[in-house]
């Protein structure tokens, strides 16, 4: 059976009841705290900061696709300019091809590569 979410104030009342609780799975907060890395995207210095969970998934990424994380963020830098003209947020857009990487892991996307997922 679930837990019980209630809404916080005055008459607290029941909303739902959650089958995952995020709270609790095996949540280390640690995970959460960001991390500045020096990167080198095509050439270039730059510091990238992303929170340690994302850093844990770039380098899985980066062992399927047998290269750095260097080179995994230099080719998502390179294909998002040649395809898009480049992004303002490019922290955002690494969380985001992190998390279409896990999703398709969830779903069972067997050697779905960041490519597939970031570029259709």
């Amino acid at each position: 059976m679930g837990r019980l979410i209630r809404y916080e104030g005055v008459g607290s009342r029941l909303v739902q009841r959650v089958k995952i609780d995020p709270a609790i799975l095996k949540f280390e907060m640690s995970l959460a705290r960001p991390l500045s890395r020096s990167v080198r995207l095509n050439g270039f210095a730059t510091c990238l900061r992303l929170e340690e969970i994302y850093w844990e998934v770039l380098a899985d990424m980066a062992r399927i696709n047998e290269c750095s994380i260097n080179a995994l963020l230099s080719y998502v830098d390179r294909e998002v300019h040649l395809r898009h003209g480049g992004v303002k947020n490019f922290s955002g857009l690494i969380r985001v091809v992190c998390v279409m990487h896990l999703s398709g892991a969830a779903r069972g996307v067997a050697g779905t590569s960041q490519k597939q997922f970031f570029w259709g």
